[in-house]
């Protein structure tokens, strides 16, 4: 009988366990589990914390017991392993509750021991909270219940920004420190200012560019000088593979810090494997070493690897980097790389930004989302995406997830056949919308500018039009702008004194029919990506807008 032995309880871990079960149904399978739950819903701890999720049951997908009934599963809680014995096979593992050490051999090895929270080494680190497992969720809703009058969250990430808003709804003055200049690493700095502004306007109170150099019972000081009053303080900055039984058993720490591993998710000891957020990942775009913890990777290569000790065949999975958050009304998503980190690996790209509706203008309740689309220029294949808005951006997010999964280019969004009625989308989709623009700027049929790129060009000796109605220039519009709307362009053409223009409207289509008209007459005409609410929403109109009476 083959024994297989598990380190981690949930996701990739127990992904593994009941596939290896569907499997073979003689196999002995031993699920080792440190905390005292197994197969739960970690994303959604941040809800509990604010009643959002009013019953921690809910959280629980299975027990001990239950997965014991179906799948005759030895799942022992409470049990921490220790260390690996490649070589012996062997491994060292306590009993948390006795204290009791003991060995067990095993044939397959799989490691799911997840990610550390990283806390810093500042005074009074040990006053911060950290919220990683059932057992840290309770510790914080039991704070929460002393009525805590101030929080700090440290750290401006997914689980930063949740658990800000569930202390939110509890009623709690919330304060969250970053010490980058945005919220949300994976958005481009445009995208994240709809965060932070959301943040803002439901009472939390925001420290960009900042970062915590001590903690005390009753506050937080910060590295600018300031102090903030704190009750509680939940530290969020971000997690660490968890390699200790990989180093002990002699495996290989890949170049980002976790586990390497092959397509199969095997180790380099061919009898262990390693899944989740301890394990590397392979990045679609470049093929690069990659940490992405994500529960939906790690229960897929947790498939994978019970497929693989089955001798099924198995698919490579690379990863996307596919994740949402909810911040209050705003919902954001994003897919692939970012602009950031484009420019980090000097890539070419091209990047749209569009503001459409959710669905059809016309029918009641529908909600601007800000979507933003990376491509290669000359290929024209997706190499990212992020979305913002209240309504619709998951469905687009996914569709383009799932086209750069198939490998359809940012054109050939252009050609999606996508579900249409009024309450759901538009005839042109957002998505074939973006798939339009990237078939104009691929074949060269117009050019864009970028929000931040709108100064270099008026230096350069671009002349600046907003073709936006008379109203809409009035209420705000770029420094050095004039205003000709685009119905005006063919009376007004002598006023086109300067050859070269940047043309601007409100979200940009507009603009593009203004610079094709204008490129009909001779002008070397370029487009502003995404308008002027692109560039208003933008660190560019922080530092030089001169909003009108």
């Amino acid at each position: 009988m083959t024994r297989i032995v598990i380190v981690g309880g949930v996701a990739g871990g127990m992904s593994a366990a009941t596939r290896l079960r569907r499997l073979d149904a003689e196999a002995e399978i031993i699920v080792l589990e440190k905390s005292g739950h197994v197969s739960y819903a970690n994303c959604g701890l941040p809800y509990y914390v604010g009643g959002v999720i009013e019953d921690e049951t809910s959280l629980f997908l299975q027990t001990p017991a239950s997965l014991h009934a179906r799948f005759r599963l030895d799942v022992r809680v409470l049990t921490e392993a220790l260390s690996v014995d490649a070589q012996a096979k062997t491994i060292t593992v306590r009993s948390l509750t006795s204290g009791e050490e003991n060995i067990l051999t095993y044939d397959k090895l799989v490691l799911s021991p997840g990610a550390s929270p990283i806390v810093p080494n500042l005074p009074g680190s040990e006053l911060a909270m950290t919220l990683r497992t059932v057992e840290d969720v309770e510790r914080i809703v039991e704070q929460v219940k002393l009525a805590p009058r101030s929080a700090v969250v440290i750290g401006g990430g997914f689980i930063g920004v949740e658990i800000a808003e569930n202390l939110i709804h509890k009623g709690i003055a919330t304060s969250i420190v970053e010490a980058t200049p945005q919220l949300l690493a994976p958005l481009d700095p445009e995208m994240a200012t709809f965060v932070t502004a959301e943040m803002l306007r439901n009472g939390v109170h925001v420290y960009l560019g900042d970062s915590v150099t001590a903690i005390t019972p009753q506050s937080v000081s910060l590295a600018s000088g300031g102090v903030i009053t704190s009750d509680l303080v939940i530290m969020a900055i971000g997690v660490r593979p968890d390699t200790a039984l990989a180093k002990s058993a002699g495996l290989t720490i890949g170049d980002r810090g976790g586990i390497e591993v092959n397509e199969f998710n095997q180790t380099s000891d061919p009898d262990i494997y390693a899944v989740g957020d301890a394990a590397q990942k392979r990045d679609s775009v470049d093929g690069n070493s990659t940490l992405v913890p994500l529960a939906n990777l790690a229960n897929r290569h947790g498939r994978v690897v019970a497929d693989h000790i089955n001798g099924l065949k198995v698919r490579q999975v690379l990863t996307i980097g596919t994740a949402i958050v909810k911040v209050f009304d705003l919902v954001i998503a994003t897919t692939g790389w970012n602009e950031k980190r484009l420019l980090a690996a000097k890539r070419p790209y091209l990047a749209i930004h569009t503001h459409p509706g959710s669905h059809a203008g016309y029918y009641p309740g529908a909600q601007t989302m800000s979507l933003k689309l990376l491509l290669d220029p000359d290929s024209g294949e997706i190499l990212g995406a992020q979305g913002i808005g209240k309504d619709g951006v998951d469905k687009r997010i996914d569709v383009i997830a799932t086209a750069i999964r198939g490998k359809i280019t940012a054109p050939e969004l252009a050609d999606l056949e996508l579900a249409y009625a009024p309450p759901f989308g538009s005839a042109k989709d957002p998505v074939n919308m973006l798939g339009y623009i990237a078939e104009n700027l691929v074949s060269k049929l117009t050019g864009n500018v970028q929000w931040h790129e709108v100064e270099a060009y008026r230096e350069k000796g671009y002349a600046l039009v907003d073709v936006r109605g008379a109203g809409e220039y009035a209420r705000g519009t770029i420094p050095g702008s004039v205003n000709i709307p685009v119905d005006e362009i063919r009376e007004r053409i002598s006023e086109f004194t300067n050859k070269n223009i940047v043309v601007n409207c409100q979200v940009g289509q507009r603009g593009h029919t203004a610079a094709l008209l204008l490129k009909e007459y001779g002008f070397n005409a370029l487009n502003l990506d995404g308008g002027y609410f692109t560039w208003s929403n933008s660190p560019a109109h922080t530092q030089t807008t001169t909003e009108k009476e």
